[in-house]
C-alpha cells in the first residue's frame, strides 16, 4: 500500500549499497578471467615499435630476460633503436659494437664480496682495474662497484673507511683511463627473491652512498641511482634526483613493488621521473632492470621503453 508524508516508504542507504555491490560482483563474474599481465600486455607497442623521441639513452640489463638467448635480445634492442645494453656476457660485446650499440656498464666484483671487508680489498681492486680495462677496450664510460655485505665486528664507521680506502686505491687508474666507478645503492627490505632485495647489504641508504662518494673525492666516483631501490629504501625519488644530480652516473629502472614491468600495477610515475632526469641535465644511460612477468617479454620491454621515452 502506498503512503505519503512521514510514513513514506524509503530505500535505506545500506540496502542501496548492497544492491550496487551485488550488481558489480555479477558484472565482474561475467567478465573473462584475464590476468593483470595479459591485460597490461595488450597495451604494449607493436613488434615494429621504434623509439621516437630518444632524449633518454635507453639500455637494458640482460639478465632480467633469461633464458632468452642474448643474441636474440641484442637484435630486438637494436631494431627498437636502443643505444646500449649491459649485464650480458663479455663475449657478446663485439656483437653490440658491430650494431653501433654501447656497453653501458661493465661488471666487476659483485655485490656480496665488496670492499667493506678488508679481506676482499685486493680482489676488489683487481676486479675494478680489470673492469676499467674492459671499459676502455669497448668504449664504455662506467664500471659498477658495490659496498658488499655487512660483516660482524665491523662498525659502520670502519666499513665506510674500508670502502673509501679501496676505491681511492683504484681512482688514479680510473681517472687516467677516463672511466667512472658507479656505486650502486641496493634495498635490504625485500627478501622474497635473491635479485629483488639484498638483506645485509651495507649501501642500502642512498644518503650513505652519497657520503661515501664525497669521501672518495674524485670526479670519477659516481652514484648508480637505481630508481627501484631508492623508492623502496628512501623514497622522494624526484627530489633526490635534483639533490644528487652532480653525483648520478648511471640509472636503473623497475616497477615497485615486485621489480616487474613499468605498468599501472606499480607505484612509480616513470614519465615524471624521466623528465626530472632530463631537467637536471642527466645525459648518461638509463637501463631497464625489471623482471618481466608478461607472456611476451619483448612486449614488456617495448612498453617500458615507450613509458620512459619522454
Amino acid at each position: 500500500m502506498a503512503t505519503t508524508g512521514t510514513n513514506m516508504t524509503r530505500v535505506s542507504r545500506r540496502g542501496f549499497c548492497a544492491g550496487v555491490a551485488a550488481a558489480g560482483v555479477g558484472a565482474w563474474a561475467a567478465r573473462p578471467a584475464t590476468s593483470h599481465a595479459a591485460q597490461a600486455q595488450s597495451a604494449a607497442p607493436p613488434a615494429d615499435y621504434r623509439i621516437e623521441r630518444g632524449r633518454i639513452r635507453h639500455s637494458v640489463m640482460g639478465w632480467c630476460f633469461n633464458p632468452m638467448p642474448t643474441a636474440e635480445l641484442i637484435e630486438a634492442c637494436h631494431r627498437m633503436g636502443m643505444t646500449a645494453m649491459e649485464g650480458i656476457g663479455r663475449e657478446f660485446y663485439p656483437q653490440l659494437r658491430e650494431r653501433g650499440m654501447h656497453v653501458s656498464l661493465v661488471g666487476s666484483h659483485g655485490f656480496t664480496k665488496g670492499p667493506l671487508d678488508p679481506e676482499n680489498r685486493a680482489f676488489c681492486v683487481d676486479k675494478l682495474r680489470e673492469g676499467i680495462d674492459v671499459a676502455v677496450q669497448y668504449g664504455s664510460s662506467s664500471v659498477i662497484t658495490f659496498t658488499g655485505m655487512r660483516v660482524a665486528g665491523i662498525s659502520d664507521d670502519q666499513a665506510m673507511r674500508n670502502c673509501v680506502e679501496c676505491w681511492q686505491q683504484v681512482m688514479p687508474y680510473a681517472e687516467e683511463k677516463g672511466v667512472n666507478l658507479c656505486l650502486e645503492h641496493l634495498n635490504t627490505r625485500d627478501d622474497t627473491h635473491p635479485m629483488k632485495g639484498h638483506p645485509g647489504y651495507f649501501g642500502d641508504d642512498v644518503e650513505r652512498c652519497i657520503e661515501l662518494i664525497k669521501r672518495v673525492a674524485s670526479p670519477r666516483m659516481k652514484l648508480l641511482f637505481d630508481i627501484y631501490h631508492v623508492q623502496i629504501m628512501n623514497g622522494d625519488v624526484i627530489r633526490r634526483i635534483r639533490q644528487y644530480k652532480d653525483y648520478i652516473g648511471h640509472v636503473h629502472t623497475a616497477g615497485v613493488p615486485g621489480r616487474n614491468e613499468l605498468d599501472e600495477n606499480q607505484e612509480i610515475n616513470y614519465p615524471a621521473v624521466m623528465r626530472a632526469l632530463l631537467e637536471v641535465g642527466y645525459a648518461g644511460f638509463t637501463a631497464h632492470e625489471f623482471i618481466p612477468t608478461w607472456p611476451d617479454k619483448l612486449a614488456a620491454l617495448r612498453h617500458g621503453v615507450r613509458v620512459c621515452d619522454v
